[in-house]
């Protein structure tokens, strides 16, 4: 594994109008997955939104790779009500090659997005992140809604994962977490 690090965060105590977790420390360097664990409002999610700025940092310090490329997939995705667009032109959204998607989403490809179940979405989209050229993948409950043919895709896609790249994956479902992290950092309640 490379040396190098994608990101590193330092004693960060991250909220919204008031801090609501930390301090948090770790670093994701390429080829890593990195597991944030813990129960639901521990603040998870929140440590994620302060990477792409939708949370605020309090204190503590983070550090980004000069040439660092964030893809972030949400906990509880929008489905865009009746919005004509495609699976494969929200691939091609996220900077990823409908022509690269895995088996199983190919018939959801030429499907409106308004007409895809909440689970249907949510693999789609999750895999697109997976799919797209971002150097680190902010996976944020990636679990919700998928049944097991869909958890089985994504578990393929997480042990595929390009060694020049890195998943920062927040869940509560601490197996899930440990059959698919390289390091698990717990975030208390």
């Amino acid at each position: 594994m490379s040396k190098e690090v994608l990101l590193k965060l330092e004693g960060v105590v991250a909220g919204y109008t008031r801090p609501v977790v930390g301090p948090v420390t770790f670093s994701v360097k390429p080829g890593e997955v990195l597991g944030l664990g813990g129960p639901n409002g521990s603040g998870k999610s929140t440590i994620l939104r302060s990477i792409t700025g939708m949370s605020r940092v309090f204190s503590g310090s983070m550090h980004r790779a000069p040439d660092l490329t964030l893809c972030h997939q949400w906990q509880r995705p929008e489905l865009p009500p009746e919005l004509a667009l495609l699976g494969s032109e929200l691939y091609s959204l996220l900077g990823a090659d409908p022509k690269d998607a895995p088996a199983l989403i190919r018939p959801l490809m030429t499907q409106p997005l308004y007409r895809l179940s909440g689970g249907q979405f949510q693999l789609i989209q999750t895999l697109a992140c997976l799919c797209s050229p971002a150097r680190l993948v902010l996976m944020d409950e990636p679990t919700n809604n998928l049944d097991g043919r869909s958890l089985d895709a994504l578990s393929a896609m997480l042990h595929q994962l390009d060694p020049s790249r890195a998943v920062l994956l927040v869940s509560h479902e601490i197996s899930f977490l440990e059959r698919h992290c390289t390091n698990l950092i717990e975030v208390g309640a």
